[in-house]
């Protein structure tokens, strides 16, 4: 089993957090780890304290396995509690991550009875942030994040996505070559896969993850994205840049914002 000595843990702390929770929550991290054979590269842990939500204490946590990252994000009323819903979540994740490692072929992509009422989503709705309800007149568009395009299998892709805890996940699919997004539908009971307009191929065909292959996504600029977001009551919207050609992703972020992602070769 994977040996993450508490003090290998990198913790950031924003407003009133106790001293304590730092050291609880290496050593809650680190018995996290246990269930993965592949070394764990480095883990990275966020606690803060908002000043206004109903359950203002959030942990967050990014780990490298071997190459692969898995990520948690929770809240809670105390911040202690916060820390304990991480080490939940990230168990899980990480014990699906070496039950995949350790079959073979395609087979690693399958879900087993088991994991399957736990593989989305591993965390309940509650134990996530809560949304601000920022003023329209002062949202921003921030965090753009831009990134090379390694072509990817639509059930790598979806194992990436469950590893993340994201809603969403932009890729660059190999079996058409075109950028796309895979996300879960209906509250997370169900996948789709969303390809531009024109597209020639199916990525779902021979796939081992049931995925329903949805209505292309359309042209549009940044500005006319984020005003189909805000007409929807979507946590997101995959579209193609006008001035870039590239899938695009805007999103909801959880301090009121919105978030950009965007492809490029």
């Amino acid at each position: 089993m994977a040996e993450l000595e508490p003090a290998a843990i990198t913790i950031s702390t924003r407003g009133a957090v106790p001293p304590e929770a730092t050291d609880y929550a290496r050593q809650k991290v680190a018995a996290a780890a246990t269930p993965v054979s592949d070394p764990v590269l480095y883990a990275e842990v966020e606690l803060r304290q908002e000043a206004t939500a109903a359950r203002p204490s959030v942990a967050e946590a990014t780990l490298d396995v071997n190459g692969k990252p898995v990520r948690a994000q929770v809240a809670a009323a105390e911040m202690n509690e916060a820390i304990d819903l991480l080490a939940d979540v990230l168990t899980r994740r990480l014990r699906r991550y070496q039950e995949r490692a350790n079959r073979e072929g395609r087979e690693r992509y399958r879900f087993s009875e088991a994991a399957e009422g736990e593989w989305r989503h591993g965390d309940l709705p509650t134990q996530r942030p809560e949304y601000f309800d920022r003023p329209y007149d002062e949202r921003e568009l921030v965090r753009t994040k831009s990134f090379g395009s390694i072509p990817t299998l639509l059930d790598e892709a979806v194992l990436d996505m469950d590893m993340l805890g994201h809603d969403f996940y932009l890729f660059r699919d190999a079996t058409t070559g075109s950028d796309a997004v895979v996300f879960y539908k209906g509250g997370g009971t169900s996948l789709g896969v969303q390809l531009p307009e024109g597209v020639e191929g199916d990525p779902t065909e021979g796939a081992v993850a049931e995925v329903e292959l949805v209505a292309p996504a359309p042209r549009l600029s940044r500005r006319d994205a984020i005003e189909r977001l805000e007409a929807s009551n979507e946590k997101f919207v995959f579209f193609i840049d006008e001035a870039t050609g590239r899938g695009s992703v805007v999103y909801r972020r959880y301090d009121g914002h919105w978030g950009l992602l965007t492809t490029h070769d």
